[in-house]
């Protein structure tokens, strides 16, 4: 059974950035939202309640995203979570860097605001149809 309410965990070390981010998203009505400040309370935070997906910054002061999504790929209860990557860094290089490091989607910011309310609500309801 699919649960009502989705659970977002948005990391950015920008609180602006984490703000602009939620705005975009908060049209769905079945998205809740946590935020992370850095590398390390992103992982304090999934390690102690479940999320449905994260959009994630590369970009931190602790622990970047690309280990980030290692550790969320190293985790056997987390290693189906949808991850965006959202960043400055639109080179190919981190793009390429970023998927093979497991994450599901690469946004170069700036964004526009359909498109990471699309990746975000396609990739919960593929989330939601794996067995």
């Amino acid at each position: 059974m699919v649960r009502s309410m989705r659970e977002i965990l948005v990391v950015d070390d920008s609180k602006v950035m984490r703000d602009m981010i939620v705005a975009c998203l908060r049209s769905d009505a079945s998205l809740r939202f946590s935020h992370a400040a850095s590398g390390l309370e992103a992982i304090e935070q999934l390690s102690l309640r479940p999320f449905d997906l994260v959009v994630l910054d590369l970009n931190m002061p602790d622990i970047g995203g690309i280990e980030v999504v290692e550790f969320i790929r190293g985790q056997d209860r987390l290693r189906h979570l949808p991850i965006i990557i959202v960043t400055t860094r639109g080179d190919e290089a981190s793009r390429a860097s970023s998927l093979e490091a497991g994450a599901s989607r690469f946004l170069s910011k700036p964004f526009e605001p359909e498109v990471i309310l699309s990746e975000v609500q396609g990739l919960l309801q593929q989330s939601a149809a794996r067995p």
